[in-house]
């Protein structure tokens, strides 16, 4: 008993090493392509094709359709790419997964390159103590890609010998001579294994192990690879609980696609089973139903043929897909209004830290595109006549400015979780400036809110400036406006392109006209032109807004600050 819990204990271990040295090979390679991905990703196009190669592309780095489909579902929560653009990237990662496929069958038993995991390792070492980052993620990736196949090595080890255990044969025959029911019996352990282990990459290890080792054969082992095809799509479907309606259709169409292709695939499964089996024999000269040895490249080219086959017939049904989600996951509020809220990083961290600040800076966007039209409501409510009107305003603007400082509370904690991940140098750049920037942004929505208060102010003691006296303050207006959409223009731009020219322009006009306001203010109140009380507001509407243009400006600054440190 001690020694079958032992063997157990092992067989999970090894199943760790393989799963770490998977974690480290992907993370490693993300910071390596990390700033590339984000750039493919931002560019992406509504053409389905493109997104399939995208979808392939970014899956064949990560080695994970899960992350990708993670990736994807926080992206189209975040606004970056639409739900149609979406399902090719889905389809795409599908292909993608299957490469992990491929190096497993070729380098984890076509031959043993655990042989060569400790030289690689050794090789790896100096790179990991690099000063150099990218030659430290470098390092880290053959670190990864050693442990890789260390794990898989001590994976067929760990699973015993089904010659020298016939009570396990025993027991899975039970389970292979039932026809269709035991293609559907493995269909589901390969499912509930992947919900399990939460990666498909694993299980498919798994599946070549145990098939190397004579417990099942090639079509039962094909029926667990379209079992995985199922199981990877929760972990999506899961973080897409918290997202937007969006992201819960993506994750969705991601579930429909892989369930209607595996339905398809068990329809013609025998017969597709059998011409695969075919087609090997006719390549190597040995039939994976008479050599456990061939089943593996067997199942590699079931899984990659399947894939492809799938995303050829489905992609031409794109607009069908969108159509049944939107269906299935109708829009429930009709409310035009687009609300102010947390919504671009409510799926938590990405799989990589780079494509995390991605994410964090939509989400500074969309709070910069509200501070601001806080900004356009503090004009409103100047001018407002109704009592009802101005009180309606009045408390939307008080709203947004408790939202302001929740929101900064939330960026800047999941910018921290992103902190504790490792990161390239520019990521850290980017993050630091993101944190500033955040701060001033929330002093922003400050000002708007003590602007509203002045003009409250104005309403309750019945104050009302004449026509020379507002078009002074439109003409600051105007400027603060100016100022803001030129932060808003900087916080899209990425960091490299960002130029404080006009920034700074705006700023000297901005301050120059408050200097000029201040005299012109001193001067009127010594001439009793207006009310030292009236004056005392009419200078605070003037100075706040110079305030506001100040925090305005400090956001391109820390925006600049990332492309000129060194």
């Amino acid at each position: 008993m001690n020694y079958t819990f032992f063997d157990f204990l092992t067989l999970i271990g090894s199943l760790g090493v393989f799963l770490y040295g998977m974690k480290v090979m992907s993370e490693s390679l993300q910071k390596v392509a990390g700033s590339k991905m984000r750039s493919i990703l931002s560019a992406m196009t509504s053409n389905r094709f493109f997104g399939v190669l995208t979808g392939f592309f970014v899956t064949a780095v990560v080695q994970s359709s899960s992350a990708t489909t993670v990736m994807v579902v926080g992206f189209v929560n975040a606004g970056l790419i639409t739900l149609k653009e979406s399902i090719g990237v889905i389809m795409g990662a599908n292909i993608g997964t299957t490469v992990t496929g491929w190096i497993i069958s070729l380098f984890g038993f076509k031959m043993s390159i655990s042989d060569y995991s400790l030289p690689l390792i050794a090789i790896a070492l100096p790179f990991i103590f690099s000063k150099v980052s990218n030659r430290r993620s470098w390092g880290e990736f053959l670190l990864g890609f050693a442990l890789l196949f260390l794990g898989l090595d001590y994976l067929k080890n760990a699973v015993p010998d089904i010659n020298q255990n016939p009570e396990i044969l025993s027991f899975v025959q039970s389970y292979t001579g039932l026809g269709f029911l035991s293609t559907l019996i493995f269909l589901a352990i390969g499912t509930v294994l992947t919900v399990v282990i939460q990666s498909s990459s694993a299980t498919m290890a798994l599946t070549f192990v145990m098939v190397s080792q004579g417990w099942i054969e090639f079509p039962m082992a094909a029926a667990m690879i379209l079992g995985e095809n199922i199981g990877t799509t929760i972990t999506a479907n899961l973080a897409a609980s918290v997202g937007n309606l969006s992201a819960k259709r993506a994750a969705l169409v991601h579930l429909l696609f892989n369930v209607m292709g595996v339905v398809w695939m068990l329809l013609v499964f025998n017969s597709f089973t059998g011409f695969i089996d075919q087609f090997v024999t006719n390549r190597n000269g040995v039939s994976p139903s008479e050599s456990y040895a061939a089943i593996p490249t067997a199942l590699a080219l079931f899984h990659t043929s399947f894939n492809i086959i799938n995303v050829l017939l489905f992609i031409w049904f794109t607009p069908f897909l969108q159509k049944m989600v939107i269906k299935m996951i109708p829009q429930r509020d009709k409310d035009s209004e687009e609300e102010f809220r947390l919504k671009f990083i409510t799926t938590g961290i990405l799989s990589t830290p780079e494509l995390s600040l991605l994410q964090a800076k939509r989400e500074v966007q969309f709070f910069a595109k509200h501070t601001t039209k806080m900004f356009g409501f503090f004009r409103k409510l100047l001018y407002e006549t109704s009592d009802k009107k101005f009180n309606k305003l009045y408390t939307k603007i008080q709203k947004y400015e408790g939202i302001c400082d929740n929101v900064e509370v939330e960026i800047t904690n999941y910018l921290s979780q992103v902190s504790q991940h490792k990161m390239s140098e520019s990521g850290r750049r980017r993050m630091r400036s993101m944190l500033k920037l955040v701060g001033d942004l929330e002093s922003v929505g400050d000002c708007n809110f003590n602007l509203a208060r002045t003009v409250s102010r104005m309403r309750e003691k019945r104050i009302n400036f004449n026509d020379a006296a507002m078009k002074k303050l439109e003409l600051m207006f105007n400027l603060v406006d100016r100022s803001l959409e030129e932060m808003r223009d900087n916080l899209a731009k990425e960091e490299v392109s960002v130029n404080l020219g006009k920034a700074i322009e705006i700023e000297k006009q901005v301050n120059n006209y408050r200097s000029q306001l201040k005299a012109e203010h001193l001067d009127n109140l010594s001439k009793k032109v207006y009310s030292y009380e009236a004056g005392i507001l009419f200078n605070d509407l003037f100075s706040e807004c110079e305030k506001l243009a100040d925090y305005a400006i400090n956001v391109s600054e820390a925006l600049e600050e990332v492309s000129s440190r060194k």
